[in-house]
């Protein structure tokens, strides 16, 4: 059974996250009780991982406006939604899914109020179960993005049962609504007795390799091991990788991707020693609107994650720091980019654009 990050009971619109800043010590839920709380826990990082990022927002605003009822008309709906979207995007800018999703989330809102036929009670229902339906539609891409990965792994690159992956940061069910996207690939290889051994590393200075990624593999029983985040071009060399699986925060139309800090480092060493460097992530990761990574806002963190461990401080005072949370893979390093509609080269992305589903993720 996979790890639950995120909680949504629909009888009562009670939102509750798994507080990963505890993990793996300590295993603890926290409700979210309105978009002030869901900012919080995502800035702060108790919720992680861009899927992850944009149905925690999303539905800290359904639970916000189901628990409010003293709405004038439609037209203070739209500007309550307008004005928490607007909000939410602030907490971790980098992730583009949070965006994409609040772009649509706005439009749905201004059709909604612009429809006569449409009543104040109707527009709160059909907004909020168009938020609802991301959780379920994000569980049913990963899976899909997993097979799709493992696949084309089987078909193109390994002989039977002979996967040795490398992956870095954590994108599995924690870090979605469920199942994951590079781990999900991961996961797949697992359950059709592909995958020999995966390596994941540590992921300074916030540890999600170590403190996540390590839980889930564990959790799920698939054989790993974990490794400092220096020790990659060594594992290169000496383990006879069959590829790097890494998620994605955004990605740009030319395949420019942003992810975790430390990743562009492991596809230049993938690329040295020849091994393939894939991306897994959902469309919604791709931001059709920029045309290369030298347009992404690279989010950077307080100095603190860089210089104390559990309290404790490990630099010396007085030392500067500079942490920046994500970098980004320029195109030519990425052999595939794996999505829910197949595994494209980076600079063919266009054609899953043309692609997608006629209907939108979110339904319109």
């Amino acid at each position: 059974m996979t790890l639950q990050a995120i909680k949504w009971n629909k009888d009562d619109s009670k939102l509750e996250i798994l507080d990963q800043t505890l993990l793996p010590a300590i295993t603890r839920y926290v409700q979210v009780e309105g978009v002030e709380d869901g900012w919080k826990v995502i800035n702060k990082m108790q919720v992680r991982g861009a899927p992850a990022i944009a149905i925690v927002g999303c539905l800290s605003l359904a639970v916000e406006i189901l628990h409010r009822k003293n709405y004038e008309d439609k037209a203070d709906l739209h500007q309550l939604i307008e004005d928490k979207l607007n909000y939410l995007v602030t907490a971790r800018p980098t992730a583009v899914n949070m965006k994409t999703a609040a772009n649509d989330l706005k439009h749905l809102a201004k059709n909604l109020k612009e429809d006569i036929t449409c009543t104040l009670s109707q527009m709160v229902h059909r907004f909020t179960n168009s938020i609802v339906k991301m959780l379920e539609l994000d569980i049913e891409d990963n899976k899909t993005i997993g097979n799709y990965g493992a696949v084309h792994i089987q078909n193109h690159i390994i002989n039977k049962g002979s996967a040795r992956i490398l992956t870095h940061c954590n994108t599995g069910s924690l870090a979605t609504a469920g199942y994951g996207t590079a781990l999900g690939v991961i996961r797949s290889l697992h359950e059709r007795g592909e995958l020999e051994h995966v390596y994941c590393t540590e992921t300074r200075p916030y540890n999600q390799g170590a403190r996540l990624t390590a839980y889930e593999l564990v959790h799920e029983k698939i054989p790993a091991t974990l490794i400092c985040d220096d020790m990659v071009a060594a594992v290169m060399k000496t383990k006879q990788l069959t590829a790097v699986i890494v998620g994605a925060d955004r990605i740009a139309e030319n395949g420019d991707t942003a992810n975790k800090i430390g990743t562009y480092q492991i596809a230049v060493l993938a690329k040295y020693h020849n091994v393939p460097f894939f991306v897994a992530a959902p469309l919604t990761s791709v931001d059709f609107h920029i045309p290369n990574g030298d347009h992404i806002i690279i989010e950077e963190r307080p100095e603190r994650e860089m210089t104390h461990i559990n309290d404790q401080r490990i630099a010396a005072m007085g030392i500067s720091c500079w942490n920046p949370a994500f970098d980004v893979t320029p195109a030519s390093l990425i052999t595939g980019i794996i999505t829910e509609l197949g595994t494209f080269e980076p600079s063919k992305l266009i054609q899953a654009k043309k692609l997608m589903r006629s209907t939108e993720k979110i339904d319109q």
